[in-house]
């Protein structure tokens, strides 16, 4: 099995603001008009996204939302761990791997909304997964869980919004 460098360098990932690494493999060429899509969106959207997703164990992806749906899919190495806080406060967790008997899929969908983060299940390895959003990702769709007030809205998931949220003055995009 090839490292995490190996990968980051062949397929040319860059630092990630929520963490880990990425490049954007695809965007579409045709987009959706503003005032054919939900009021969440600040303008045009291209009809979907995807990128390649890097996470080395000790990093984690940060809690963050975003406008559209995520469906990540596994490529290579350890488990990823994702952990979803509702606006409710339920709280879901699930494995992104290739043992399904381990209880891990292949791919998920995170609901637009919705409060995520993840962080890779097995120590010394990595996680290298992709991610399409349709209607595509525009950084003005992203948000980021700040550690305050998700704590404030969520204390009964304490460890994990300790673990996975930033520190507010640290979040910019």
């Amino acid at each position: 099995m090839k490292n995490a460098e190996y990968w980051i360098k062949t397929l040319k990932l860059s630092e990630h603001p929520e963490g880990g690494h990425f490049r954007e493999a695809y965007r579409s060429e045709e987009s959706i008009a503003k005032k054919a899509l939900p009021s969440r969106y600040s303008g045009p959207r291209a009809f979907s996204t995807s990128i390649f997703f890097l996470l080395k164990s000790g990093e984690v992806s940060h809690f963050h939302r975003l406008k559209s749906d995520e469906v990540w899919h596994f490529y290579e190495g350890s488990p990823l761990v994702f952990h979803m806080l509702a606006e409710t406060g339920k709280y879901r967790q699930f494995r992104l791997g290739r043992n399904p008997e381990a209880g891990e899929a292949l791919l998920a969908v995170l609901p637009r909304g919705v409060w995520f983060g993840a962080e890779v299940a097995r120590p010394r390895s990595f996680a290298l997964s992709g991610c399409t959003v349709a209607p595509g990702f525009e950084f003005d769709d992203f948000e980021f869980g700040r550690r305050e007030e998700m704590l404030l809205r969520f204390p009964q998931h304490r460890s994990v919004i300790e673990r996975l949220a930033i520190v507010a003055r640290s979040c910019q995009v």
